[in-house]
C-alpha cells in the first residue's frame, strides 16, 4: 500500500483533504488527491478524517481504524461548561484500590490528546505498590529538608509528615500515573502536560478522582532524580509528569468560581490617553 490510496469512482475532487493537509504533503491531482510530500506527512489522519465520501485512505492512519463521529452526540454549551467546571482536584481518597482495567482506561484516552506536530513521544507508568509510593513521598520530603530554600518555605508540609504521619505529597492516594519520554525529546513535557488533562478530564466518567502531584514532579522530573530508579525509568528516559489517581473520598457539590476573567480585544490602534 502506498502513502495515500484514492477510490476515485468516490472522490469528487472537493479539495478538502488538500486545504485541511497542515503540512502540504498532498496536492490534487487529475483524479484526486496525490502525495507530493511523504516526509512531510505527520501522520495526523487529517485527510481521512475530513473526506466527505470516504474515497481517500492512508496507510499510517487507515480508514479502517477512524470511528464515524456521527454515531457520537456532542455535549451542548451548557454541558460542556458544566463538564469542564466540575473537574476538581482530588486531595482525600479511599483506601480501595482503582482496578487495573479503569487505570488502563485513563492511560488510553490519554494518548489521543493532542501533540505537538502530532509528535506523541509519551510513555506511561502505572504505580500502584504502596510501598513505592510511601518511598516516593519520603524522597520528595527529604529532598524538600535538604533544600536551604524550599525547607524553609515548605515547613508545615514536612512537619506534617514527620510529626503526624500525613502524607501530603502523594495523600495516600492508591495509584500513581507517571508520564515518561525520550532524554532528548523536547516536547516531553508539553505533550505530558496534554495528555494527563485529558486522563484528568476522563476520571470522574470512571468514578474516580485525580490531582497533579507537582511536590513528587518538581523533584522526579530532574534528570538526576532519585525516583528515576526508584520507578524503574530506562536509562535514556525521563519522567515528564505525575498525577494522582483513586476513588473520591468526598463528592463535590458546588461549581467553584474564579477570579473575573480578564481579556481584551486587540486593537492595531494603540489608543493614548
Amino acid at each position: 500500500m502506498g502513502f495515500i490510496t484514492v477510490d476515485q469512482e468516490e472522490c469528487i475532487q472537493c479539495e478538502i483533504c488538500v486545504k485541511e493537509c497542515p503540512t502540504r504533503a498532498i496536492t490534487m491531482g487529475e483524479y484526486g488527491p496525490e502525495a507530493i510530500a511523504p516526509k512531510d506527512c505527520m501522520a495526523c489522519g487529517h485527510c481521512v478524517a475530513v473526506c466527505p465520501n470516504e474515497a481517500i485512505d492512508h496507510s499510517l492512519t487507515p480508514l479502517a481504524r477512524q470511528l464515524p463521529i456521527s454515531e457520537f452526540n456532542k455535549f451542548s454549551a451548557e454541558e460542556a461548561e458544566r463538564f469542564l467546571r466540575s473537574r476538581r482536584s482530588i486531595r482525600s481518597y479511599k483506601k480501595t484500590a482503582v482496578p487495573r482495567e479503569k487505570l488502563l482506561q485513563l492511560v488510553e484516552i490519554a494518548r489521543f490528546a493532542p501533540t505537538g506536530g502530532n509528535t506523541q513521544g509519551i510513555s506511561y507508568v502505572i504505580v500502584e505498590d504502596k510501598e513505592t509510593l510511601r518511598k516516593a513521598s519520603e524522597i520528595t520530603i527529604q529532598c524538600l529538608e535538604n533544600d536551604p530554600v524550599l525547607s524553609t518555605r515548605y515547613s508545615a508540609i514536612v512537619d506534617a509528615y514527620r510529626e503526624e504521619g500525613t502524607d501530603v505529597i502523594l495523600r495516600d492516594a492508591p495509584s500513581l500515573i507517571l508520564t515518561t519520554a525520550a532524554k532528548e525529546f523536547k516536547n516531553g513535557r508539553e505533550n505530558s502536560i496534554f495528555s494527563l488533562t485529558y486522563l484528568e478530564l476522563f476520571a470522574p466518567s470512571l468514578g474516580l478522582g485525580s490531582c497533579w502531584a507537582g511536590g513528587l514532579e518538581f523533584y522526579a522530573l530532574m534528570e538526576d532524580s532519585p525516583m528515576l530508579e526508584l520507578f524503574h525509568i530506562p536509562e535514556d528516559k525521563v519522567i515528564t509528569g505525575a498525577v494522582m489517581v483513586g476513588y473520591p473520598m468526598y463528592q463535590y457539590k458546588r461549581l467553584v468560581d474564579r477570579n473575573p476573567l480578564d481579556v481584551a480585544f486587540f486593537s492595531p490602534e494603540k489608543i493614548t490617553v
